[in-house]
C-alpha cells in the first residue's frame, strides 16, 4: 500500500471545474483522466524529490484531497508537501468573502452561480511558475510549448520512477545556474529565452532578489515592481505571475502602449462594457470595488468564462 494522507480544502471548492483550463496542466497530464486516475505531480522538497498522485473527493462542500506517495515521508516532509500542494490546488483560498462582497456584481455574480467552488491552480513555487511562463511565452501551439517545458525538466530536473509512473521533477534554481543558455536550444528555446531562464535562476541562488518565500508574501504592488526588474519578465508576465501566488489580492497597473491600454486592465474594462482607453483610475477602481482584497480570485472567474466561451465557439464551429 502506498503511503497516503488527506489534505483538506476550504469550502467551497470544486476542483473538477479546474480541469477545463488546459493552461493549469503540464505535458504529462490528461485532464479528462484525472477524476478517475488522479493527478501525478512531482514535488521538490528540501531534502528529496517526491512523486505523488492526487485524488479529489468530489464534494465541493466538504472538499479534501487524498495524496498518495510510494515512499514514506516524514512528518516534516508531509508538512512541506502540503504547503506546495496548497499552492498548486488553492486549498487555503477562501472564496466566501468574495462571494459575499460580489454576489450581486453584474459580471461576476452569474459566474459564481455557474461555477460555484471554482479555484485557480498554479505550480508549486514562484520559480516553477516563472520558468513555465517564460518558456511558453509567444508560443501559440500549446502542446509544443508544454513539451518545451518538459524538455528542460528532463535535462535538468531529477528523474523520478515509481509504480505511479516515470516523471522528471521541475528543476530547482541551483540546477539551472550553471546551464549554458545555448544548451536549451535543443528544447526549442531561443538563446534569449535560455538567458532569461538561467538569469532568473542566478538571481534566486545569489540572493540578488528575495527568496521564493519572501516573493510569495510581497504586497502586490511591490511584487509587480520586482518582476519588472527581472530580465525576461514584462508587464503582462508580471501580472500573470501575480495571479499564480497563494494570495487572493492583486493590482492591475495601467500599461499603455501607443495610446492603448494593454494587459489585464484592458480585459477587465472590456468585460464590464467599458472603453479601456477612456477609463481613468477612479473609474477602473469603481469597476472592481467589490473585488477588494480578492482581485486575483475574481480575475480567474473571468478567465474561466473566457476559456469556456472559446471552447463552446470551437465546438459550434466544428459542428457546422
Amino acid at each position: 500500500m502506498p503511503f497516503s494522507w488527506k489534505l483538506k480544502s476550504v469550502a467551497p471548492h470544486d476542483f473538477f471545474i479546474s480541469l477545463d483550463i488546459d493552461a493549469y496542466f503540464d505535458h504529462e497530464h490528461e485532464p479528462a483522466e484525472i477524476p478517475e486516475k488522479g493527478m501525478l505531480r512531482p514535488l521538490s522538497l528540501t531534502h528529496t524529490d517526491a512523486l505523488v498522485r492526487i485524488y479529489f473527493n468530489g464534494d465541493p462542500e466538504n472538499p479534501s484531497f487524498q495524496i498518495e506517495c510510494e515512499e514514506h515521508l516524514s512528518e516534516d516532509e508531509v508538512a512541506e508537501a502540503n504547503r506546495q500542494l496548497a499552492r498548486i490546488l488553492g486549498t487555503d483560498i477562501d472564496l466566501n468573502p468574495l462571494y459575499e462582497k460580489a454576489w450581486d456584481d453584474p459580471i461576476l455574480g452569474p459566474l459564481f452561480k455557474e461555477s460555484y467552488g471554482f479555484k485557480r491552480m498554479s505550480r508549486a513555487s514562484f520559480f516553477e511558475d516563472a520558468l513555465n511562463r517564460i518558456i511558453i511565452a509567444q508560443i501559440s501551439h500549446k502542446p509544443t510549448a508544454r513539451r518545451m517545458v518538459y524538455g528542460v525538466r528532463e535535462q535538468y530536473g531529477t528523474r523520478l520512477e515509481s509504480k505511479f509512473g516515470r516523471l522528471s521533477a521541475w528543476p530547482r534554481p541551483y540546477q539551472l545556474v550553471g546551464a549554458e543558455p545555448a544548451s536549451l536550444k535543443k528544447h526549442g528555446l531561443s538563446l534569449r529565452k535560455g538567458e532569461y531562464v538561467t538569469g532568473l535562476a542566478h538571481l534566486l541562488v545569489s540572493g540578488e532578489i528575495p527568496s521564493q518565500y519572501e516573493i510569495e508574501n510581497l504586497l502586490p504592488a511591490a511584487f509587480y515592481e520586482l518582476m519588472l526588474g527581472i530580465r525576461g519578465i514584462g508587464p503582462t508576465t508580471a501580472q500573470d505571475l501575480m495571479m499564480f501566488r497563494n494570495r487572493t489580492d492583486a493590482v492591475f497597473p495601467s500599461h499603455v502602449q501607443k495610446g492603448e491600454e494593454k494587459g489585464l486592465r484592458r480585459w477587465i474594462s472590456l468585460s464590464y462594457g467599458c472603453d479601456p482607453d477612456n477609463t481613468d483610475e477612479s473609474q477602473f477602481q469603481e469597476l472592481i470595488r467589490s473585488w477588494q482584497g480578492y482581485e486575483s480570485v475574481a480575475l480567474e472567474y473571468l478567465h474561466l468564462n473566457y476559456v469556456l466561451g472559446e471552447k463552446a465557439r470551437r465546438m459550434k464551429k466544428q459542428s457546422v
